[in-house]
């Protein structure tokens, strides 16, 4: 097969980047396309990880000039100083069903990373945490959740041919949520007052706006020793409080409390947005924020996004409060099930944190890692 790989630097070519995957995926059932206008914020150089991040963009043509791949490499200098590493990632894969195109599109970022003193490549991540991360191994049969990448299977299989192995997996499962709330709830008085911990009664405006602050910096301690985590920079935070806590449901989502009204813990939930984003093809206008609305007020699905908890509040019941709390939110809308967010399957702390819920499997993830 005749190809050819070239470094997006124009306006044109982002477009042709970030609008592929529609024409790749047309006709897949669960693939779910991203919201486009944040993905375009991601990717272009106001997004602040350029702070501390390089990345370059290639796109792969045939010999007819239509696109057929993509990928992005990044090297995140925080997180490659924290973790002692020298790594470059790779992100935003996608590809026609190809060993050589893939091969081709690993070796620009290889040797891109090569250029800049890296010694091993990963992936797919993304700038940080909060972007999609992980190749979809299992659950193909499964609706993707909007946060979540999907790809077809052949992806794995074909890194594996070109020299990647398993670095990490995560696992996502789903659990239902019954008009009955479970037994383990009779423990959340107990644990009020034991620990001195409470639920955040609803807040509205800049004290809302605050509590998102509070949130991502509760976020950047309770995360900071899983796999590949670099903390978020105040100018990454600030743009995430004003993109995501506006939109914030708080019946559906959760802020924990110490004596001194400090946010230790929190979860944040929202109404599964997959198939609104599947009829509005990632836009927004002219119309596709009507099935985005909608999906938000009446939906069965709730997505856990975000989960975290400060290390010295972590065993102390802060769950109970929490999922009680969302549990009772779920009744009041009608949601009838609720799928996990990404968990390390070795991170045995947020695999037991579910108590009496049954957890059943939905997908499974993998970052791959190779020397170069």
């Amino acid at each position: 097969m005749r190809f050819t790989i070239e470094e997006v630097l124009s306006k044109k070519q982002l477009r042709e980047f970030v609008y592929f995957p529609e024409k790749l995926f047309k006709g897949a059932p669960n693939w779910v396309p991203p919201l486009y206008s944040d993905e375009f914020g991601v990717l272009s150089r106001k997004n602040p990880a350029f702070e501390f991040c390089e990345a370059v963009y290639w796109l792969a043509r045939n010999e007819k000039g239509k696109v057929i791949g993509r990928i992005a490499g990044i090297i995140n200098h925080h997180a490659n100083q924290d973790w002692n590493e020298r790594i470059v990632r790779f992100g935003w894969l996608d590809f026609i069903e190809s060993e050589e195109l893939l091969r081709a599109l690993v070796d620009k970022v290889v040797a891109w990373g090569k250029s800049k003193g890296m010694v091993k490549v990963k992936g797919p991540l993304g700038f940080s945490d909060m972007d999609k991360e992980g190749l979809l191994v299992e659950g193909f049969e499964n609706l993707s959740p909007s946060t979540c990448i999907y790809n077809f299977p052949y992806y794995g299989e074909l890194l594996e041919k070109v020299g990647f192995s398993k670095d990490a997996d995560w696992t996502q499962r789903v659990v239902e949520l019954s008009d009955e709330l479970p037994a383990m709830f009779k423990y959340a008085d107990l644990v009020k007052s034991r620990f001195g911990l409470s639920e955040m009664p609803k807040k509205h405006g800049k004290a809302l706006f605050q509590t998102g602050y509070d949130l991502f910096h509760v976020l950047n301690d309770s995360f900071s020793r899983l796999y590949e985590f670099t903390r978020l920079s105040e100018a990454q935070i600030d743009v995430y409080v004003k993109q995501y806590i506006p939109f914030i449901n708080q019946d559906l989502s959760c802020f924990i409390l110490n004596e001194k009204k400090e946010v230790v813990g929190f979860c944040i939930c929202v109404p599964s947005l997959s198939r609104a984003f599947q009829k509005s093809r990632g836009r927004l206008f002219p119309f596709g924020f009507i099935p985005i609305l909608r999906a938000l007020r009446k939906n069965d699905t709730l997505e856990a996004l975000l989960i975290g908890v400060l290390p010295e509040y972590q065993g102390k019941g802060a769950n109970v409060l929490i999922f009680k709390h969302i549990h009772e939110g779920a009744i009041k809308f009608g949601i009838k099930r609720m799928i996990l967010n990404p968990q390390l399957e070795d991170n045995a702390k947020v695999q037991t944190l579910f108590g009496d819920y049954v957890a059943t499997p939905y997908m499974r993830r993998r970052s791959y890692k190779m020397d170069i």
